[in-house]
């Protein structure tokens, strides 16, 4: 296979990795970094490197649309990503000293994690409860329009949600996905914001958090621009894509292929790290 050829493929399998993960709301990441590693023996470091480059990519053309229509809640945005920037720099760094097999066990563990996510009903979440004091002091309580009009919605447990997106900023430095889900996960069940507001926010966050662990990747040379190019501009197009289909499909069969591709992809994963084969 030459260059070109595999400029080409990288391409394809990006574009198809950032379709599904618009689709499906887990981003593209969780997809690429084994897609890379297994098909493309690329190895696992320099694999990240580039899926960091790709999430900061499409976090910056989504979230502007998403922004403009309403949905995002820039201030709690902005007030999480200060532990999100944290936890990446963080997991960069810890990544960096990492055997690739340890970190191919852990995202195999993260990949079935996802699968099990992807699954999970997703609704609006019309809490009236009284906001946590601490959220009505930093003015995080805001609203989102919906048919109805504008619904006002009460930020809960700030302590819970700053403490899981630390972590989510760990996992997003150390795998190279921008950890959308885990950080859905907590602004959804623990803060208990309307779905709609979880992901648009999770999306204008995953940015930063990429580019804050993407400055050690690059640092350490494990971004190689001739792979992160054709990976960037193939999960871009995906991306758009699937943003556009999302509209007029359903998704339930989707979210189910696409939880047994990435379980599959996730027990390989974790084979591969035990036996040493990566």
């Amino acid at each position: 296979m030459n260059i070109l050829e595999f400029t080409l493929l990288v391409w394809l399998g990006s574009a198809s990795a950032g379709f599904l993960g618009a689709l499906t709301g887990l981003g593209g990441g969780v997809i690429l970094v084994p897609l890379l590693t297994l098909v493309f023996q690329v190895d696992i470091h320099y694999a990240i490197g580039a899926s960091l480059v790709s999430v900061i990519a499409t976090s910056s053309g989504a979230a502007s649309a998403y922004v403009k229509e309403g949905y995002t809640n820039m201030r709690l945005g902005m007030f999480l990503e200060v532990a999100t920037t944290f936890g990446a720099i963080a997991g960069a760094i810890i990544a960096a000293y990492t055997p690739t097999r340890i970190l191919a066990v852990v995202f195999g563990v993260i990949l079935l994690y996802s699968a099990y996510l992807s699954r999970l009903p997703h609704s609006e979440h019309q809490d009236r409860k009284p906001a946590d004091s601490l959220a009505t002091r930093l003015r995080l309580n805001s609203s989102y329009p919906t048919p109805e009009g504008e619904q006002a919605y009460n930020v809960r447990a700030v302590p819970a949600g700053f403490s899981l997106m630390f972590v989510a900023g760990i996992l997003s430095g150390l795998l190279g996905i921008g950890s959308g889900a885990l950080k859905v996960l907590a602004m959804d069940q623990f803060m208990r914001i309307p779905f709609k507001v979880s992901t648009t926010t999770s999306n204008f966050m995953i940015g930063v958090t990429a580019a804050a662990s993407a400055g050690v990747y690059l640092k350490r040379g494990y971004i190689d621009p001739a792979l992160a190019m054709p990976v960037m501009l193939g999960v871009l197009l995906g991306a758009l894509l699937g943003a556009k289909v999302l509209i007029r499909v359903k998704v339930g069969i989707l979210r189910t292929i696409f939880s047994l591709v990435i379980s599959l992809l996730g027990i390989q994963m974790i084979y591969n790290g035990l036996t040493g084969r990566i």
